[in-house]
């Protein structure tokens, strides 16, 4: 099952929710308004806790005198196995020190950010046998760009339960008209934080929402940013070559473009930056005030490739791409070359 969400046989439910639109692959249940944390929690079947469990191996054994083969139990020291307590399926093995972080935990995060009011739980559910969640959450203001377009703020937590990831969670704004999702790293700023499940890793949690709060603070600079962008005119040549840059895999092709070697490039290389021009371009959402020929139309245009062009195997290595992967790398040097460009013009388009 590529798409990897958990099906509840006990409830012959998916666990997956979403609010309004369809759920991934079809799956899980879509809801009409908005849910609290407690109704969220349910709707995507994370209403179950996870144990440390002693974990134990079985010795060579010894023949009794019925000649029957009987083994001893020998505890393994030092590690656990995280368990469901309602399936009672094995979700990972983790070391004495991970602390369970339980899936209550990661909504009372999201209710802290805005003291309960004004989040709006969008999506939320449970991966392979429910070691891994997500949620995000819409927050109540926007970033407005010119007269045209809103980009929404978005909150993102993923957690793990079998000691293969911290708990991470980050802003993801997303552009209302085309759906693009926007990385919000700015100059020396973060847009996520990362805590291990070691000790205190709950109370480090429930004092996260001092340090995400920072967003306003971030969404008024990045709305300042965003806005400046938008009065900023760019070519289309140098569109092209900030795509290109922005693209860039590695220090062979980057040389190649430097050096004007074009006829050097790959093909695979090429047909990527020609289908994010074409979007530049071409695409409805790219012909507003606020992107036609600016700077911010640039910067949108690598977003929205990644996020409405680029064919992705499963929604999940899209989520992941687009969170901590190859989109995520491209989107961040399309927002520096911008930064760059708007402070120095068509001499800023240099890869860094």
């Amino acid at each position: 099952m590529a798409h990897n969400i958990f099906f509840n046989e006990q409830t012959g439910k998916h666990s997956f929710f979403s609010v309004q639109q369809k759920a991934w692959h079809g799956l899980g249940q879509i809801v009409e308004s908005y849910p609290t944390s407690a109704e969220a929690i349910q709707f995507a079947g994370l209403d179950y806790t996870v144990e440390k469990r002693r974990l134990f191996t079985l010795d060579n054994g010894q023949v009794n005198e019925q000649e029957e083969l009987i083994h001893n139990e020998i505890e393994v020291p030092n590690y656990y196995a995280t368990l469901r307590t309602d399936t009672q399926a094995v979700l990972g093995v983790v070391g004495k020190d991970y602390q369970v972080v339980q899936n209550t935990d990661a909504f009372t995060f999201f209710d802290s950010i805005v003291g309960g009011d004004g989040i709006f739980y969008e999506t939320a559910g449970a991966l392979g046998q429910g070691e891994r969640i997500f949620i995000t959450a819409k927050l109540p203001n926007y970033i407005k760009v010119g007269n045209d377009d809103l980009i929404e703020q978005y909150l993102f937590l993923t957690t793990s339960h079998n000691g293969m990831g911290s708990i991470t969670a980050a802003f993801t704004p997303i552009r209302i008209v085309c759906n693009n999702t926007l990385n919000a790293a700015m100059r020396n700023h973060s847009n996520s934080i990362k805590i291990r499940h070691t000790v205190n890793a709950k109370d480090r949690l429930a004092q996260a929402h001092k340090v995400m709060g920072l967003a306003n603070t971030l969404s008024v600079q990045m709305e300042e940013v965003f806005n400046r962008w938008s009065k900023v005119r760019i070519t289309d040549p140098e569109v092209k070559k900030l795509i290109q840059l922005a693209m860039v895999p590695n220090k062979e092709v980057l040389q190649n473009i430097q050096s004007g070697k074009v006829d050097e490039l790959s093909t695979a290389f090429t047909n990527i930056v020609d289908n994010v021009y074409d979007y530049a371009m071409s695409d409805s959402t790219q012909q507003t005030d606020t992107t036609r020929g600016t700077l911010f139309g640039a910067y949108n245009a690598v977003s929205g490739y990644f996020q409405n062009v680029r064919s992705y195997k499963t929604q999940e290595v899209k989520l992941n791409s687009i969170m901590n992967g190859t989109a995520q790398l491209r989107t961040q040097s399309a927002f520096n070359l911008c930064e760059s460009f708007a402070s120095k013009g068509s001499a800023g388009l240099i890869f860094n």
